[in-house]
């Protein structure tokens, strides 16, 4: 294929997404001939999500070229019997078979709604175990995770996914300890992202720990992202499911209503017809989180909708949302986002 090439220890080149003909889609992955180039290993499956996939591949890409000849990256898209694999959404990318001897420096593994399938698969879960004992360090984006877990790597290790799949992970895999909020978490050669873009979250981290923070700087300058984003994926999702969950829609109706009034986990007991110990417990068991951490996701979230959609001021805004005070609004934002409201007024407010 034009522009794509071999490196100078004749590995056969792979090729992952670009441009677009009638039929798929093709992305010729550069092949670094530096032999200091670190080898990076993207492992592919059916139903795979695209950004997983191309998200890492451009930032480690990118890097490669920031790096000018300083070290970079060499990549490849790996399946169990090579070929074409097609990804979430239609995309159909082409994989190789890799060798048993071939050497990686970092494991990719995306995620996806085909990833519930793939880890159903012996022989896929055998080859991503297999090829994670020759990486020197593993990484998930997103429900990517999943695929870690059945293979047996985040055992007893910290991970993150997307906020939603958080606590499915949790209780099918209770030995891993799953963190809900960070873009991305490392817990030794493990690393683990949130959703979706967040595999660019994590690259760019890897990119920092192999070859400093200027280059990349300068990577994520190139992509047009934030080389560290501020405050966690709790930020970009909606932190209670009250609404979908059965004996609990009452509630959050009445919630909605009343989330101005100095509301205690008592009234919120009241409100549902239950003592309060067996209210804290069956919430908890429902919900995936304490009353009280429920109540203030909801306030958090008005506070957003306010924020983002209104001039009001703070005072107002935290009379509005039950936190009272702007001293505790402010609190509360620091402690989730790590920036205050202003700063998320002035990043996300619609009228700005």
């Amino acid at each position: 294929m034009a522009g794509v090439r071999p490196d100078d220890e004749g590995i056969k080149p792979a090729f992952g997404l670009a441009k677009r003909t009638e039929i798929t889609y093709f992305l010729p992955m550069t092949m670094i001939a530096n032999r200091t180039a670190r080898r990076i290993v993207i492992y592919v499956f059916d139903g795979a999500q695209p950004i997983d996939v191309s998200g890492p591949l451009q930032t480690f890409d990118t890097a490669s070229e920031e790096a000018s000849g300083a070290g970079g990256y060499q990549c490849r898209l790996v399946s169990v019997g090579g070929g074409a694999i097609r990804l979430q959404g239609g995309m159909t990318v082409l994989t190789e078979c890799l060798p048993k001897d071939a050497q990686i420096d970092t494991l990719v593994v995306p995620g996806g709604p085909g990833v519930h399938v793939a880890r159903q698969s012996s022989e896929i879960v055998r080859h991503v175990a297999d090829l994670a004992r020759r990486a020197g360090r593993i990484c998930s984006v997103c429900t990517g995770a999943f695929l870690l877990a059945q293979a047996g790597l985040l055992e007893g290790r910290k991970a993150a996914t997307h906020w939603r799949a958080c606590g499915q992970l949790a209780r099918e895999f209770p030995g891993v300890r799953v963190e809900p909020d960070p873009i991305w978490v490392r817990d030794g050669s493990v690393w683990s992202s949130a959703g979706v873009s967040a595999g660019i979250d994590v690259a760019l981290a890897m990119v920092e720990a192999d070859l400093g923070s200027a280059i990349a700087g300068r990577t994520a300058r190139r992509l047009v992202v934030y080389m560290r984003r501020s405050g966690g994926q709790a930020q970009f999702s909606t932190p209670l499911t009250l609404q979908s969950v059965d004996g609990f829609g009452p509630l959050f109706e009445w919630l909605n209503k009343n989330l101005h009034r100095s509301l205690k986990v008592a009234d919120l007991a009241d409100e549902a017809g239950m003592s309060q110990r067996t209210f804290i417990r069956h919430f908890t068991e429902k919900i995936g989180m304490t009353p009280g951490k429920a109540l203030e996701g909801l306030r958090i979230e008005r506070a957003q909708a306010l924020l983002t959609s209104t001039s009001l001021s703070l005072s107002e805004v935290a009379r509005r949302t039950g936190l009272g005070r702007e001293e505790r609004l402010r609190n509360v934002f620091v402690r989730n986002f790590a920036v205050g409201p202003t700063q998320w007024r002035q990043r996300f407010n619609e009228r700005a």
